[in-house]
């Protein structure tokens, strides 16, 4: 008999680095980018974003590598992440794994508005501001609500995304395979253990980690593995829950 499965997204166990409609992966458009201006992101607030005043902007706390904020306005609030050391590329990747888990209707994340490059270096993200409720949201409607996401983010182009991203600020690259064994060994694992050898020059976790790879292919025999969209970077600090209760996953690494 084959078992059929689901993925799940886990998080890497290896020393970090420093502290759609239903999705079929067509081409996806590049994610609006703002012109440069001395403000953009008041710049984009008090147009697209169809403010006429700021109220006030407050520091939100949780995140470890971008300063985060809130924008009060009189069209409602809006939530700001900067960072002053990276290019656009890292949001913009962002962006496009939050408009993906979005356009599936499914689990609640913040809908993004706009990415672009800060005046004096970095860049911004502005997003849908969600309030937060005191909990951290009921686990069962979670998984619940996260399987309805792999469901309508089934991938035909295979196990990958249409751009690399990041877990945290450690790249991760999602070359589209269409095998899962070989997606995983190569791109997860592989990837992640050379970068652990090449920082910390670990030979031991390299070594095993090849001995792992080349081992995994008897681990899923008679298992079908169907790609379909996953967070990527699902643990408890992405993970909250609105001021309804209803689960809200943050910050995702997307990939099938």
């Amino acid at each position: 008999m084959v078992a059929h499965v689901g993925l799940i997204s886990l998080s890497a166990s290896l020393p970090s680095m420093p502290c759609l409609p239903r999705i079929g992966f067509t081409k996806r458009r590049p994610f609006p980018m703002a012109a440069l201006s001395d403000d953009p992101v008041q710049e984009w607030i008090l147009t697209e974003g169809k403010a006429t005043q700021i109220t006030g902007i407050r520091p939100v706390g949780g995140g470890c590598i971008n300063l985060a904020n809130r924008y009060d306005t009189d069209a409602g609030s809006f939530f700001v992440k900067t960072n002053r050391s990276i290019g656009p590329s890292m949001f913009e990747a962002e962006a496009i794994g939050l408009d993906a888990m979005y356009e599936t209707r499914t689990i609640r994340v913040p809908k993004p508005f706009k990415v672009g490059p800060l005046r004096n270096g970095g860049s911004y993200i502005i997003m849908e501001y969600i309030e937060f409720g005191s909990s951290r949201s009921n686990q069962s409607v979670l998984g619940r609500k996260l399987a309805e996401m792999h469901k309508a983010g089934k991938s035909d182009k295979g196990f990958g995304f249409p751009v690399n991203n990041t877990v945290g600020s450690t790249p991760q690259i999602n070359t589209w395979c269409s095998d899962w064994i070989q997606f995983y060994g190569e791109h997860r694992l592989g990837y992640q253990i050379k970068l652990a050898q090449d920082q910390y020059g670990d030979s031991t976790i390299y070594q095993n980690g090849q001995r792992l790879i080349k081992n995994m292919a008897p681990l899923f025999e008679d298992i079908v593995i169907e790609p379909c969209l996953l967070h990527g970077d699902l643990w408890s600090g992405n993970i909250t829950s609105d001021k309804n209760g209803e689960p809200v996953i943050l910050d995702p690494a997307c990939y099938s």
